[in-house]
């Protein structure tokens, strides 16, 4: 009877949603989900310090044109869940919309406080004009990371890609929301990939060759210049992209910079024609495999030199990016790129690559990745609903 009694009085505790304002919150609100899924075997936690600053508000080029509520929930004083909204003014003019997002969403197995926490988050957002919410994106998709996990529960994440339990799911439906895009991960392992593909590699370096395009390693001594070229065709190859918003040059030179210790020379190229940039192609090592013993996603003191002397002995690669503009898309280039990636990986004795995420509605890419074998292995989805 007593038993039952406090269970009853677990259920029926209100759900108190306070917004992150201090530093101190902000410390909360990042370190909640180690919390939540530390227990978890397939979770990996953020990395704390990559963390806080895409929070800051001086520091992330994404808020000189954006504005963001953060809320925590709280049951009986104790953290339950979390939730970011935001808008994008970039978006809605790119997309001649009026949208606004949720992102950073992580919750206990209580639909109560789901239901809370978006009553609050979408009270902010019809409050800044919007009238559709769309997410998650944590911050900008294109940028950043996005999609709640909805198959492909069995592994952990690859390198910044998300990973929540199977109840977001239902919670989110719960609600009201309804899928508005899904975004695949395909696993290209080193030992079954199409090995006409990879022996293509020559026979197309040589054509392309003739045709005065070739393909090169990114230079990390000459890196700006090269994040130059890169940015430039970034915007031309994705700009019909579904969710896509063109990125300001801060906001890039950001992600560049982030990324410019974990890139890879040898798992990232340049296709150039005449000397003109025409395609870029990123493959990122799964540091992931590193990190998922740092608790709560500390670096210091010694985490760091574990990541820097680790980073070269991961099984896996994420193919992060990969673009090529219009006019020199099925002319072989992106063979060429994923040929150079097999045959790295498989110099170097790695288990394979995950190809992520790609647009449902990519057919070119879902068939790319197809025809070397590649299985979609988890897929992601993305939720919206009016307002």
């Amino acid at each position: 009877m007593k038993l039952g009694f406090l269970n009853y009085k677990k259920k029926c505790m209100k759900v108190e949603i306070r917004t992150v304002s201090s530093k101190a919150d902000l410390k909360q609100f990042i370190d909640f989900p180690h919390s939540l899924l530390g227990s978890d075997p397939h979770y990996v936690p953020e990395l704390y310090l990559a963390q806080k600053e895409i929070h800051d508000l001086a520091k992330n080029p994404y808020f000189k044109n954006a504005r963001v509520e953060k809320y925590l929930a709280y049951k009986d004083n104790r953290i339950v869940g979390r939730i970011a909204a935001h808008v994008s003014d970039n978006y809605n003019d790119y997309h001649d919309c009026n949208v606004g997002f949720f992102g950073f969403y992580d919750v206990e197995d209580d639909l109560e406080v789901t239901r809370a926490l978006f009553i609050k988050a979408k009270s902010w957002l019809i409050g800044q004009g919007v009238d559709k919410i769309i997410g998650p994106f944590s911050y900008s998709l294109t940028i950043d990371t996005g999609g709640i996990l909805v198959e492909g529960f069995d592994s952990p994440p690859m390198v910044m890609m998300t990973y929540n339990p199977r109840y977001y799911v239902t919670h989110l439906e719960s609600c009201g929301f309804a899928k508005e895009m899904d975004l695949f991960a395909y696993m290209i392992y080193s030992s079954t990939a199409t090995e006409k593909s990879v022996k293509l590699e020559k026979l197309l370096t040589e054509r392309l060759k003739r045709a005065g395009i070739s393909i090169r390693k990114l230079n990390k001594k000459n890196f700006k210049e090269d994040v130059g070229k890169a940015k430039i065709l970034y915007r031309q190859a994705w700009e019909k992209n579904w969710g896509f918003v063109p990125p300001t040059d801060e906001e890039f030179d950001h992600l560049a910079e982030g990324l410019k210790l974990l890139i890879d020379a040898n798992f990232a190229y340049l296709a150039e024609h005449n000397g003109k940039p025409v395609g870029f192609f990123v493959s990122l090592p799964n540091i992931n495999e590193i990190t998922k013993s740092f608790r709560k996603g500390r670096l210091l003191p010694f985490n760091i030199i574990k990541l820097l002397l680790n980073k070269n002995k991961v099984k896996h690669v994420r193919i992060a990016l990969l673009g090529v503009i219009e006019e020199y898309r099925n002319k072989g280039i992106e063979a060429v790129f994923y040929a150079k990636n097999i045959n790295e990986a498989k110099r170097r004795n790695m288990i394979g690559g995950e190809a992520s995420w790609i647009l449902e509605n990519n057919e070119a890419m879902v068939k790319g990745a197809e025809k070397l074998n590649g299985e979609k292995y988890k897929t992601y989805r993305i939720y919206s609903q009016n307002l």
